[in-house]
């Protein structure tokens, strides 16, 4: 593990403005920095930036955090590389954990994917039955060059004309060639190829496909050190502005239907990579927007792709966030559909034609069964069960539900008595609510993220049980007092993850309302006073209202200091 004090001093270096205003632009607003979120599609400006608690917070969809969460959520990089990344920009050495480090790509496998996508492009140029291949299908040398679309030619090794050590290990590593019983050779030939490029624009990858019609009809790069078919989305880095403008996405089934859909102006269309869409993949995507589109084609080939979807989608789900299915008809594809028809045609179609993902998992189950009778009612629940277990958006689940129920000619209630129990349920319970005004103990609790060395002063007999936050407060104070004085921004890292998350996180929210010049250790003597005196005058009026002669010779003594003071 990376130390916690290299943490600290990492976030104290690092100014969370500049690390987000190079990747968001930001605009003054008072004291903080406000921008459109970047995580979700909005018109007016609900992302906040304090430069003074070094926390993001977006107020329309709650993302939040700090520098290093907004690169690992922004960049998608993983904890250690967001620390990384900072410690390079701050130009502080990241220490030796301990562990092993895990293995970095080496530069060489970067390298010799640029110098293919190169070669590829140059190849291109030179290939007319490649070229007229792309005119047939109605492309542009703009958007040829905007995805960087090449040929590989014909042939055993043609990537011998780039690398002139064609044995190095970087070229098998990074999935370019093969080695086969009798050598050699080059992965992509005679084939049109497609750069698959991570968020941050870096080519992780390949898929090529044929001209004719030969199999396989693509061909993808393997799983290597850069490339995870089950996390990375053809497009998307071409595709993040206009997802952000159009305010929903949609994932098709090839390259070429992406490619074919920005020709038409459809510039918000992304592909998985010659596997079916994966949790991840949907994560990714609901990041990006709230509005999530599947299309595929009509047949029950279509349906059976779409099902999958469904299910790797579940575990995604979000409440105010929406995921439909476009099913085209037969024999159409995205890329068809829109040279046929033309954009408008297209775009209406995803206005009127989608299913909602509700209806499609409902609509699936019910599918020639019998509900009339109980057996196939029995059926339907059974089926149900395992998928809204599953569903992690706790509202859209019990609507879901409830749904289901009817159908078996239950109550709602019923299908918990039946062992039913969403996934949504078993997650932390939900932030609690901003409040206009702290109570006392919230005020404590938000002042002991500015003055967390002040824990130790108080007594947790002072919480007033009545407070829903007294418990956890008391949880924090503890919490607090194991982990030392730590900066906010490094507390709310070492939070997450833990019960105490939401309400850290909330409380972080909190602080954005005050500006530097707030005296927090005014607000936290406050705090104390108030609710020092409430626990007196609760504690004298339990001891007054007990008969005397009930009460011990310390109990006595606690009673008549409590009347003086």
């Amino acid at each position: 593990m990376i130390p916690r004090d290299f943490i600290d001093t990492l976030l104290a270096r690092v100014d969370i403005v500049d690390v987000i205003d190079r990747r968001v632009p930001l605009k003054k607003a008072g004291q903080n920095y406000q921008a459109c979120c970047p995580f979700h599609s909005e018109k007016t400006p609900s992302f906040t930036v304090s430069p003074t608690k070094q926390f993001y917070h977006c107020f329309g969809c709650g993302a939040h955090g700090t520098a290093l969460g907004f690169l690992m959520e922004y960049e998608h990089m993983s904890f250690p590389d967001a620390v990384a990344a900072l410690a390079q920009d701050v130009g502080l050495p990241v220490p030796d954990s301990g562990e092993p480090e895990r293995p970095k790509p080496p530069p060489a496998l970067w390298d010799a994917l640029e110098q293919a996508a190169r070669f590829y492009k140059q190849q291109l140029k030179q290939a007319p039955r490649a070229i007229d291949y792309l005119k047939r299908r109605g492309l542009t040398g703009a958007i040829a060059a905007r995805y960087g679309i090449g040929y590989a030619p014909d042939g055993w090794s043609p990537l011998k004309q780039v690398f002139k050590d064609y044995s190095a290990d970087a070229l098998a590593a990074s999935g370019l060639v093969v080695d086969g019983e009798r050598g050699r050779y080059d992965r992509f030939r005679d084939r049109i190829m497609f750069p698959i490029r991570n968020i941050r624009g870096q080519i992780v990858g390949f898929g090529g496909r044929v001209l004719d019609q030969g199999e396989p009809k693509y061909l993808n790069s393997p799983e290597t050190p850069l490339f995870h078919k089950g996390s990375e989305l053809y497009g998307l880095f071409e595709a993040r502005a206009a997802i952000k403008a159009a305010g929903r996405a949609i994932v098709v089934e090839g390259y070429m239907d992406v490619v074919a859909l920005a020709q038409h102006g459809v510039e918000f269309a992304v592909a998985a990579l010659g596997t079916a869409t994966t949790p991840i993949h949907a994560r990714t995507l609901l990041r990006h927007t709230d509005r999530l589109i599947y299309a595929f084609d009509g047949d029950a080939a279509g349906r059976k792709a779409a099902w999958r979807a469904l299910e790797n989608s579940l575990e995604a789900l979000q409440d105010g966030k929406e995921v439909s299915f476009l099913f085209l008809p037969e024999g159409e594809d995205p890329d068809s559909h829109i040279r046929t028809h033309g954009q408008d045609a297209f775009l209406r179609l995803l206005d009127t034609d989608t299913v909602p993902l509700s209806a499609f998992l409902v609509r699936e189950l019910a599918r020639d069964r019998r509900l009339d009778t109980q057996e196939g009612r029995a059926a339907l629940i059974k089926e149900a069960k395992p998928l809204l277990e599953k569903i992690a958006a706790p509202l859209l689940a019990s609507l879901i539900q409830r749904h289901i129920a009817e159908l078996a000619q239950l109550q709602a209630d019923e299908l918990g008595h039946l062992g039913l129990r969403p996934m949504a349920a078993r997650r932390a319970p939900p932030r609690p609510q901003r409040r206009s005004a702290p109570s006392r103990v919230r005020s404590l609790a938000r002042t002991l993220l500015m003055n967390p060395q002040r824990a130790a002063e108080i007594d947790p007999c002072w919480l007033d049980a009545n407070d829903p936050l007294s418990s956890p407060t008391d949880e924090l104070i503890a919490w607090l007092r194991e982990v030392g004085p730590l900066k906010p921004q490094t507390l709310s890292e070492t939070a997450k993850g833990s019960a105490l998350e939401p309400l850290v996180t909330e409380l972080m929210t909190d602080l954005l309302d005050k500006d530097e010049t707030w005296d927090w250790n005014a607000e936290f003597d406050g705090a104390v006073k108030q609710l020092r005196d409430d626990w007196r005058r609760r504690r004298q009026q339990e001891l007054a209202t007990r008969p005397l002669d009930s009460l011990s010779a310390s109990e006595r003594q606690e009673l008549t200091e409590l009347a003086r003071s």
